[in-house]
């Protein structure tokens, strides 16, 4: 049995554009064909819409198709391997202590962190949304078995408000979550998460976290140092050492960075 951590391109939308692309560029090549013989506004309108639909369908299936080999587990690639186990590398909980991922999704980063800590254990939370339907506790569950880690445990959770009391663990994770909460403030998601770590505590959470969605994180690195953390840093994740440059650019990642210290 192998461990199945899907994809975070799911095959379903390159093909859902690829096929929305044909048949559109069908459609505008019938209007043109089948029309008036007149030539007229609505006419030449009609077929410039579907036909500038069809051209953006197209790219964006094709994206799908680049970033979807990129991220792969199967692929050449393996981008979604290297910045899961890249982020676990920075977990580190003591014998016998608790670890949470926070929006665990396919139990990926959850397993990684309890390789690592084996005499410990790490309890992955997700909602499961209709958004990314394929995930689930079940897959979560699945997976674990398929790599014979028996240290972790999958649970319904939300990122906004966490189901645990203050310094309930000694690690916190996270992997490209918070981005994806819209109308949330992302610096009060990382103080929710902090929340429920113990003093002395290690984090470590992976985001897209361009001044645009996080606002001046320096200032808030400074505000945790202040507050009497510890060996806070924030590590440009797209300067070779989980992607280059331009992977982040062509794969809307631009901003991604790791928030790592000890509470």
């Amino acid at each position: 049995m192998k461990a199945n951590y899907k994809n975070w391109v799911p095959k379903g939308m390159t093909v859902g554009f690829g096929v929305a692309s044909a048949l559109l560029a069908a459609t505008a090549v019938g209007v043109g064909i089948l029309g008036t013989t007149e030539k007229s506004v609505i006419k030449t309108t009609a077929t410039a819409v579907l036909g500038i639909g069809a051209v953006g369908c197209g790219a964006f299936s094709a994206w799908c198709a680049y970033a979807g080999n990129k991220f792969s587990y199967d692929g050449k690639r393996k981008l979604s391997k290297q910045i899961v186990e890249g982020t676990a590398e920075y977990v580190s909980i003591p014998d016998g202590g608790i670890g949470l991922d926070v929006g665990c999704g396919s139990g990926a980063l959850t397993i990684a962190c309890a390789k690592r800590n084996p005499k410990a254990t790490m309890i992955g939370i997700d909602r499961w949304g209709k958004e990314y339907a394929s995930f689930s506790k079940k897959l979560c569950e699945e997976n674990a078995i398929a790599e014979k880690v028996t240290n972790t445990r999958f649970q319904n959770g939300n990122a906004i408000q966490l189901d645990f009391p203050d310094e309930t663990f000694d690690a916190v994770t996270s992997n490209y979550v918070y981005h994806n909460i819209i109308g949330k403030n992302k610096q009060e998601l990382l103080r929710e998460t902090l929340r429920v770590l113990k003093k002395g505590g290690t984090f470590a959470i992976h985001d897209i976290m361009s001044k645009s969605r996080y606002g001046d994180m320096q200032k808030f690195v400074s505000e945790l140092k202040a507050e009497g953390y510890e060996e806070v840093k924030l590590i440009d994740t797209t300067n070779g050492k989980f992607m280059s440059r331009k992977e982040a650019k062509t794969m809307f990642l631009d901003g991604s960075a790791l928030l790592v210290g000890r509470k």
